[in-house]
């Protein structure tokens, strides 16, 4: 009978400091390669280089750092999961305190709230003619480009029914705007 003996692994030659993502060109999709990025550090959710800055339709705004292809996928927008009570909660305490509010439903029990991320896209603001469409896919936020985008141009996405109930006058100074939130 053999002898049972502990299996020690091998100590890593880089510590995890040193081990770097490779770079990804947002442009070209290029992911990167296997085994580059430590285990335990999620992939950046950012496709296209999006900035955070004053936006002509409320307080602030995200914005293409590059010009973004129609139907690609720019980015996601990550945050805490919270149940829909918590989220109604924590909508009507934001709107109170600063009147901004970073909460998306991704199902009839479950919320995203993205007050604490540093996700740029959680900046999006409403527009009744959007460049881009929210879309909930297994219980992620992501945004796509519903046409070709200019760099510099304000992301935009049609926020559908919320929490507002219309008692919000919308901004968007689209043609043809809705008037209401």
């Amino acid at each position: 009978m053999p002898t049972l003996r502990p299996v020690t692994p091998p100590a890593p030659s880089t510590s995890p400091a040193e081990v770097r993502p490779a770079p990804v060109h947002p442009a070209s999709g290029d992911a990167p390669q296997p085994g580059t990025v430590s285990r335990g550090q999620p992939a950046d959710p950012q496709k296209f280089k999006v900035m955070v800055g004053p936006s002509a339709i409320d307080g602030q705004g995200a914005f293409a750092g590059e010009p973004i292809p129609a139907r690609r996928k720019i980015g996601e927008m990550r945050g805490e999961f919270v149940d829909m009570a918590e989220a109604r909660a924590r909508a009507r305490a934001a709107e109170k305190a600063s009147g901004r509010i970073f909460m998306v439903a991704i199902s009839d029990k479950r919320a995203v709230d993205a007050t604490a991320s540093t996700d740029p896209l959680r900046f999006a603001n409403h527009s009744c003619q959007p460049n881009m469409v929210l879309k909930v896919q297994q219980g992620r936020v992501a945004f796509y480009a519903l046409r070709d985008i200019d760099a510099g141009e304000e992301l935009t996405a049609r926020y559908g029914e919320t929490h507002h109930a219309g008692r919000l006058t919308c901004r968007c100074g689209a043609p043809g705007c809705q008037g209401r939130l």
